[in-house]
């Protein structure tokens, strides 16, 4: 996609965090944007502040919940008829739950791996016939948390493990349909996730921008290149 102009892109969770960013430097290459949230009030203020930012694409917010598969595929189709195609899908809606196996609830794990696995699979579930006529890309936002795992977090590490997986499967499913899949595993990331509230000492961490850059870069990579799972970290941990 080496001119992303009038293309149109479906981001869940995008209201805020990762997928704001990816949103927004979608819209600044002029590609058109449907984001989600599980707040219609949500939704529509960070498509409103997106729209007032002055980039050649446009937003609309929709709300969904990525837990439920006709939810997305309504969302899919409000994002075909706000546009008229759909060309790019990122799976970037998650939560994260850390205890101790003792500690951790059964709401707790079921929640984790509704949101970040089986809502990944409802996400593409519900548009990959719209990526195959379109020749799309499809990207999931997992984590290093997909690869690393660690004390307390075995909700988190078996979703991300599995959404790693997943995407590298569904990449060998549709790679003959000339469908891109990517799953991107950033480190920390300066973001509210997981109670955070960003300040100057998140400097050291990916910004959101960041890693809507790298989405961009990846949508515009030769179309016979497919870096099809990319690590990212902070160029310098902190000390």
């Amino acid at each position: 996609m080496e001119n992303l102009s009038n293309k149109t892109a479906y981001v869940t969770g995008g209201s805020k965090g990762i997928g704001y960013g990816i949103a927004e430097k979608l819209m600044a290459n002029g590609v058109n944007v449907v984001i989600t949230s599980r707040s219609e009030d949500s939704a529509n203020r960070a498509a409103t502040k997106l729209n007032g930012l002055g980039h050649p694409g446009k937003c609309t917010g929709v709300k969904a919940d990525v837990r439920n598969l006709t939810s997305q595929q309504q969302a899919v189709e409000k994002a075909k008829q706000a546009y008229g195609s759909l060309d790019i899908v990122v799976a970037n809606a998650g939560v994260g739950h850390f205890a101790p196996i003792q500690e951790m609830s059964p709401e707790q794990w079921n929640e984790t791996i509704d949101i970040n696995l089986t809502g990944t699979f409802n996400t593409i579930k519900a548009s990959v016939d719209e990526l195959i006529a379109t020749k799309g890309y499809f990207f999931t936002i997992a984590s290093l948390a997909g690869t690393n795992f660690f004390a307390g977090g075995a909700a988190y590490n078996a979703s991300k493990f599995g959404v790693v997986g997943f995407t590298q499967a569904v990449m060998l499913d549709v790679r003959k349909q000339e469908v891109k899949c990517t799953t991107i595993m950033p480190g920390s990331v300066a973001t509210h996730f997981n109670g955070n509230e960003p300040d100057d000492s998140d400097a050291w961490k990916i910004q959101i921008e960041d890693l809507g850059q790298l989405v961009v870069d990846l949508l515009k990579m030769p179309a016979r290149t497919l870096p099809s799972k990319v690590e990212v970290r902070p160029a310098v941990p902190k000390s």
